[in-house]
């Protein structure tokens, strides 16, 4: 882990729900189950590098599942986005 990890505030990529659902695999929750916890095309959604999949809600974010596999390079190349 490098000191900017450690040190600073959590890292996350935010997108919509949108994207997220574009860059599902096999190993992850499915579109079906995402739904369930409230996830559509407008949610507003954030991913740490460790796959946790958080959703806004009013007033605070919730864990909602997590990603597995080469997420990190498909999130990357949907959103035009790294680690922030």
């Amino acid at each position: 882990m490098s000191s900017s990890e450690s040190n600073d505030h959590p890292r996350f990529i935010e997108m919509t729900g949108k994207t997220l659902f574009r860059v599902l695999s096999d190993q992850c929750p499915t579109p079906t189950e995402l739904a369930e916890v409230g996830v559509n095309d407008e949610s507003i959604i954030r991913v740490n590098p460790q796959g946790d999949i958080e959703i806004r809600r009013p007033g605070r974010w919730d864990v909602i599942g997590g990603l597995l596999g080469d997420f990190e390079e498909r999130i990357r190349r949907e959103t035009g986005l790294d680690w922030s």
